[in-house]
């Protein structure tokens, strides 16, 4: 007989306060634009058997709501929080552009070879977000698991299910 399987749904947190930048681990809540989407996005049908969150209250906060309003279990996940941007962290695309371009084409080009200065290594990131939803699979087996994190995490699981290279981590 089969096993159930385990079905997984994805959602980058909505909008965060303090407009675009690279946030990484700043800690910014959600605005109320970055909530209505989200709740939009999400609707009312879905039954998720748990929530599973980054502990960063862009994510941590719709996710507590979520689960809360479904009454399902949620989980804090550290391993899901966003790629450590170093001394980027804050900083507006724009700025960055005038202020040390040929460094970020370069991490656009090749982030696994040219990290931000003090920024997290790709590979690093990608193992821990690899051995968490390793985890999350073994836990949450046959379940049906909302995961409310950020675009890198999700672009490494994305790319982990469907066995893409890391180089084409910003493609």
């Amino acid at each position: 007989m089969a096993a159930t399987p385990t079905t997984v749904d994805l959602i980058r947190h909505g909008q965060p306060l303090g407009g675009s930048r690279f946030r990484g681990r700043l800690d910014d809540p959600l605005s109320d634009a970055g909530w209505q989407d989200m709740r939009r996005a999400l609707g009312q049908g879905t039954r998720w058997t748990a929530v599973v969150s980054s502990p960063l209250l862009r994510c941590a906060d719709f996710a507590r709501d979520h689960a809360r309003r479904l009454g399902v279990p949620l989980e804090l996940e550290p391993r899901f929080a966003e790629l450590g941007f170093g001394d980027w962290e804050g900083c507006q695309h724009a700025d960055l552009r005038a202020s040390d371009g040929e460094r970020l084409r370069a991490f656009w080009a090749d982030p696994e070879h040219n990290p931000p200065p003090g920024g997290e290594p790709l590979l690093q990131f990608r193992d821990r977000v690899q051995a968490a939803w390793a985890d999350l699979l073994a836990e949450h087996a046959g379940g049906h698991v909302l995961v409310v994190a950020h675009a890198g995490v999700i672009r490494i699981l994305v790319m982990q299910v469907l066995g893409m290279p890391l180089e084409r981590y910003y493609r």
